[in-house]
């Protein structure tokens, strides 16, 4: 099967692909992490032995698999494994709190959970379902090993493909406010998704490095697309700066996806320029904001091209920055996708000029079927236009450029009203990044006496010596009155989800306990 194969099909199961490829590539390397490579043809076999074995278990088609476990080769096998068995892969997010977890177990109705010892540690004393079968992807004392209860070699499973609207896979958001919910994507979608990405240049050649999670969608729109295009992708346990620099020049990776932050601590390296980087193709970023100035570091210093992405695990619609392409856009995060379609509705719904400031939301071919058992949570999330389209609210505030480029303000959650005035936090960090002294910056509004809410900024200093109310005065001398801030909290390093996502409610939780009698954003000094 070959890529223009892929690409002009309006879809062809994920299985069927890797197995093509398996035929083709043979024992080039399909999979790497630090201890195991595995070829294409040892992938279609152990993939089939995965298969085997979880329907010898009684796994039924888009019946969901649970897993929550480290990045590694056999990670990637239990989740390609389920989807080969005809099952739902369900990543859960494993570095969330034991409790939460297991509430995400439950949600998925998962009767069987492949996990490593680190996960069964956070889980040790905790009342675990009998129903579900642990099963230790590291041959632990974490479930029954691996090793063992792997279907034996020459194994087939019963055949089972997927209709384009069954789920691919359940990806349960960040759990920031509360139980997170789980995200059903189709296979449909993740066909689409992967064919229109591999025609930016994915092929044979691809080495993709993965430095994120598996259950994260951030992860999953460069893995799965580096399969889908018979490349290889090198999985990290852990994200590291240095050691990520070290695997892209001994892999000689061409592709990578990375959050901001994990940007801003590489290319903050002393020694970044000494790593041969030449290999690079093309560097991805989504998930956060990613400032304009380190978009602008990243063109300059590392070799390839750069795209930001703006999207939903959710689905709804993506706006594509081609940074290389567009220097002078760094502001922004780019113009919708073909085939998608965003709008900017006001808080009635109706929709908005280009230009004016508004929620987004959008449409298009790569949308989630809903929330796992969660139907009155689906329907919050759509908006429908006057013909009754679907679009998905995107929770984000933003407008469109003269040129159709999106500006984002903020999101809606976290927009800060004061005495009747609309704040958007992203303005007050971007005033305090100015300063040399401010490393990173985060505000919240927190309750006030006067205001209602009133802007509090969380700050991490480049220089300790600072003075947080030298930085405060001078970021309010810049500011507007409605929008000055009214007091700065010092930390070590901001509270930030495994995808680099600033948990702005953790901040307000923390900071926001005692609501400010007066807020100075009035007073002459301020």
């Amino acid at each position: 099967m070959q890529i223009e194969d892929i690409v002009e099909s309006p879809f062809i199961p994920l299985s069927v692909i890797l197995r093509a490829h398996a035929a083709r590539r043979g024992e080039a390397i399909a999979l790497a992490d630090e201890t195991t490579r595995l070829s294409w043809a040892d992938l279609d076999v152990m993939l089939d032995r995965v298969a085997a074995a979880l329907q010898r278990e009684g796994v039924q088609a888009n019946e969901p698999v649970a897993i929550a476990a480290s990045n590694s080769v056999r990670t990637a096998l239990a989740f390609l494994g389920a989807l080969r068995a005809g099952a739902v892969a369900a990543p859960l997010t494993s570095t969330a709190a034991p409790p939460t977890v297991l509430a995400m177990l439950a949600d998925s109705t998962s009767r069987v959970l492949l996990l490593d010892k680190t996960m069964a540690e956070g889980l040790a004393g905790l009342p675990f379902p009998d129903r579900v079968k642990r099963i230790a992807l590291d041959d632990s004392d974490a479930g029954i090993p691996f090793s063992e209860w792997i279907a034996p070699a020459g194994a087939k499973p019963e055949e089972r493909l997927p209709a384009p609207e069954d789920p691919f896979n359940i990806i349960y958001s960040s759990g920031t406010t509360g139980v997170p919910k789980g995200i059903v994507q189709s296979h449909q979608m993740r066909h689409e998704y992967a064919r229109r990405t591999i025609v930016g240049g994915y092929d044979d050649d691809t080495v993709t490095i993965n430095s994120t999670p598996l259950y994260s969608n951030t992860t999953l729109v460069s893995f799965l697309p580096t399969l889908t295009a018979a490349g290889k992708v090198v999985l990290m346990k852990k994200f590291d700066a240095r050691t990520f620099l070290a695997l892209s020049e001994r892999e000689r990776v061409t592709n990578a996806m990375l959050v901001p932050v994990q940007y801003r601590r590489i290319m903050e390296l002393p020694d970044f320029d000494s790593f041969d980087l030449s290999s690079y193709r093309l560097k991805g970023c989504t998930s956060a904001p990613f400032p304009a100035w380190l978009k602008a570091d990243v063109l300059k210093r590392w070799p390839g091209g750069l795209v930001e992405g703006y999207g939903l695990t959710e689905g709804g619609a993506t706006t594509t920055l081609i940074a290389h392409k567009f220097p002078d856009k760094l502001h922004t995060v780019g113009q919708p996708s073909p085939g998608h379609v965003m709008k900017i509705i006001d808080e009635q719904g109706n929709e908005l000029p280009q230009g004016e400031v508004g929620e987004i939301v959008g449409r298009s071919p790569i949308m989630m079927n809903g929330y796992h058992g969660q139907p009155a949570k689906t329907r919050e999330m759509e908006w429908f236009d006057k013909d009754g389209v679907r679009y998905i609210r995107h929770g984000d505030i933003g407008k469109f450029d003269e040129d159709g480029f999106l500006i984002l303000m903020d999101r809606a959650k976290d927009m800060i009203i004061s005495g009747g005035f609309n704040i958007f936090p992203t303005d007050l960090e971007a005033e305090l990044t100015r300063q040399p002294a401010v490393k990173e910056a985060a505000v919240v509004g927190i309750p006030s006496d006067q205001w209602g809410e009133t802007p509090l900024a969380v700050i991490v200093l480049a220089d300790p010596s600072a003075d947080p109310e030298a930085i405060r005065l001078e970021a309010n001398r810049a500011l507007g009155k409605t929008q000055r801030i009214a007091r700065i909290e010092v930390v070590d390093e901001l509270p930030r989800s495994p995808i680099g996502k600033v948990l702005k409610r953790e901040l307000r939780d923390h900071f926001g306990g005692n609501p400010i009698a007066q807020n100075p954003v009035l007073t002459p000094d301020a």
